[in-house]
């Protein structure tokens, strides 16, 4: 078309060239984002996998990490990988996450890969690798197994872990009110101020003390009245004055 128009040779040339370019870039961005899905499965498999192995936290969270990049890049990613990483959740124990996946495989319909009519390059070519896999297994032994061993503990523990995250979930009314503001529980009572009850010590101390003392006081006074009976009497000096003052009246 270009040559019927008039263009140069060099021209078609050159976009000849950049549109093959063009091409292969976008071919193997799509291999690779293909090759990652089932590096990812491997690691899946190997820690989903029952064998008494035990895996540290920081490797499990480097496997969702990766499944989830893929799953942010991806569009319209296999059905497999939502399980995968909802398995993976679980094991890891944010519940709240692999709940998210898990009722994406196990309770949506449109998740079916018989639901997939209209496929994107990316999966497109994920399904192509995955038949050949399938239909040669000896040229990819372990890739082929570990697909065959999460699809199989998808088939039977999907519905199983969904209920177990949800249990072990809880509610969202229920979160809020234990959690508030940076973090901390929303119905802990709040601290009395110390200087507060402080002072309230020492002011109580200080009116013990004073009825103490008038007690002993009072007591004081009265053990010495009667120890002398005389106590209150008035001196004889006092009484001879009172007398000479009311005879002179």
């Amino acid at each position: 078309m270009l040559l019927v128009a008039g263009f140069p040779m060099f021209v078609i040339f050159f976009f000849g060239i950049f549109a093959y370019f063009l091409f292969k870039m976008f071919a193997s961005g799509s291999r690779n984002e293909t090759r990652e899905i089932f590096e990812f499965y491997l690691s899946a498999n190997e820690i989903l996998r029952d064998d008494e192995r035990r895996w540290y936290g920081f490797e499990i969270k480097e496997a969702i990490h990766r499944g989830e990049n893929i799953l942010q890049r991806m569009s319209g990613a296999p059905p497999l990988l939502h399980f995968a990483l909802g398995a993976l959740y679980n094991k890891a124990g944010d519940h709240s996450a692999a709940a998210k996946h898990l009722s994406y495989i196990a309770e949506n319909a449109g998740s079916d890969e018989s639901a997939l009519v209209f496929p994107s390059p990316e999966l497109r070519s994920y399904v192509k690798v995955l038949r050949k896999i399938e239909r040669e297994p000896a040229d990819a032994p372990m890739t082929s197994a570990a697909v065959r061993a999460l699809e199989r503990a998808r088939k039977i523990r999907a519905k199983t872990l969904l209920e177990e995250s949800r249990s072990k979930t809880p509610p969202p009314a229920v979160a809020a009110e234990e959690t508030a503001g940076n973090g901390r529980p929303d119905r802990l009572p709040l601290p009395q101020p110390v200087i507060d009850s402080e002072e309230q010590k020492r002011e109580q101390a200080q009116v013990i003390d004073v009825e103490r003392r008038n007690e002993e006081r009072s007591r004081r006074e009265k053990r010495k009245s009667k120890e002398d009976p005389f106590v209150n009497r008035k001196p004889i000096s006092e009484v001879l004055h009172d007398i000479y003052d009311k005879n002179i009246q």
